[in-house]
C-alpha cells in the first residue's frame, strides 16, 4: 500500500506515490494556476489522485500554503493567493470523494515533519525548522509532532520584529524579520545598493568571487538572519535548528558563516548543545512531512480502535 503525496504551492503542485518508508515514485508537477480559484485547484488534485489505483492506496497526504488547522485539515487564514482557498475544508472534501483518510497541513510544518522523519532532524524529538524563501516560515517540532498553538498558527517567525520602525511588512507591522533576512530581502538589498536585479544564486556567485559590495551585503544579511535566530534560540533553547529554503544550496560555505555570526549573539548555555543544520530533503520535504502526518493519524486511529475491542476473557 502507498500514499498519494501532494504539495500545493502558489506556482506549482508537486505530487508522487510514496511508500511507507518514504520512497517517492510515479511523481511529477503541474501548474497550480492559482488565479483560477479553489474549484479548479480541487479538480487538479482529484485528477492526480485518480491516476493511481484506489485499491493500492492507503490515503492522501497534502502539504499546502497558508494558515492551516492541521488537526482537521482546514485552511483558516493567510494570503488569499488562491481565491476561495481560505475556509476550504480540504480533508472533508477529499475523504468524501475518495473514501480514503486524508490530511492537510501548512507547508512549512510539513517540511519540518519531513526533516524529522527522514532528513536533518531524524535523530531528534524536538527541534526548530526555519525556512528562508520569499518570506520566512517556521515549524516547531516537539515530541515528534508539530506544536500548532492555540489557533494553529504558531511558528510565524517571519513576523518577529527585529528593527524598530523598520520596513513595512505585508502583515501591517514594521521591521519584521522576513523583511530583512528572507531571500527576497537579500535581492532587495542588492538592488538598492547596485541597481541590479539579481537572484540569490547570482548574488552568492559574485560574493564568492570576492566582489566587495556583494560581500558587504551578504554579511549584513547574515547579521539580520542571526539576529532573528538568536531570538528564537532564547525562547526555545533548542539543541537543533534546521534551516531550509533555496539559500541552503550554498552548503557549508554559508552554514559556517551563519554559525560564526550566531555564536557571538547567544549565551553559553544556549549554544552548549546547539547545532545548526541545513535541510536535507529539498523540494520533497513538504510531501514527505504530510505522509508522516497521515501515518501518525492512521496509527492513532488504529490505537483507538484497539482500545474499543473488549479482550476480557468470557466466562463459559
Amino acid at each position: 500500500m502507498k500514499i498519494v503525496g501532494i504539495d500545493i504551492g502558489g506556482t506549482m503542485i508537486k505530487y508522487g506515490l510514496i511508500s511507507l518508508d518514504g520512497e517517492i515514485s510515479a511523481g511529477g508537477e503541474i501548474p497550480t494556476e492559482a488565479e483560477k480559484g479553489i474549484e479548479n485547484l480541487f479538480q487538479k488534485i482529484s485528477g492526480i489522485i485518480e491516476v493511481y489505483p484506489k485499491e493500492k492506496l492507503l490515503g492522501i497526504a497534502v502539504s499546502g500554503t497558508g494558515q492551516v488547522d492541521g488537526n482537521i485539515g482546514k485552511v483558516i487564514g493567510g494570503n488569499d493567493i488562491i481565491p476561495g482557498w481560505i475556509g476550504t475544508d480540504l480533508v472533508k472534501m477529499l475523504e468524501k470523494k475518495f473514501s480514503l483518510p486524508a490530511v492537510l497541513e501548512n507547508d512549512v510544518n510539513c517540511a519540518a515533519l519531513g526533516e524529522k522523519w527522514l532528513g536533518a532532524g531524524k535523530e531528534k524529538k524536538d527541534f526548530i525548522c526555519v525556512t528562508i524563501g520569499t518570506g520566512i516560515g517556521g515549524g516547531i517540532v516537539m515530541n515528534d509532532d508539530i506544536l500548532r498553538g492555540d489557533t494553529c498558527v504558531a511558528g510565524e517567525f517571519g513576523h518577529i520584529q527585529i528593527v524598530k520602525n523598520g520596513l513595512k511588512c505585508m502583515c501591517g507591522k514594521k521591521g519584521c524579520y522576513e523583511r530583512y533576512a528572507s531571500a527576497t530581502a537579500l535581492v532587495r538589498m542588492v538592488k538598492e545598493k547596485t541597481g541590479l536585479k539579481l537572484n540569490g544564486k547570482e548574488i552568492f556567485e559574485r560574493e564568492r568571487a570576492g566582489e566587495t559590495v556583494y560581500k558587504e551585503i551578504v554579511e549584513e544579511w547574515i547579521d539580520y538572519l542571526t539576529d532573528g535566530l538568536s531570538t528564537i534560540i532564547y525562547i526555545f533553547n533548542p539543541s537543533l535548528i534546521v534551516i531550509g529554503g533555496g539559500v541552503t544550496k550554498q552548503g557549508d560555505y554559508l552554514c559556517e558563516r551563519i554559525n560564526k555570526s550566531l555564536v557571538t549573539k547567544i549565551g553559553l548555555n544556549y549554544k552548549k548543545n546547539l547545532s545548526i543544520k541545513f535541510a536535507e530533503l529539498g523540494n520533497n520535504a513538504g510531501m514527505l512531512g504530510a505522509v508522516y502526518l497521515l501515518l501518525k493519524k492512521l496509527e492513532n486511529f488504529n490505537n483507538k480502535n484497539e482500545k474499543k475491542i473488549d479482550k476480557t476473557p468470557k466466562k463459559v
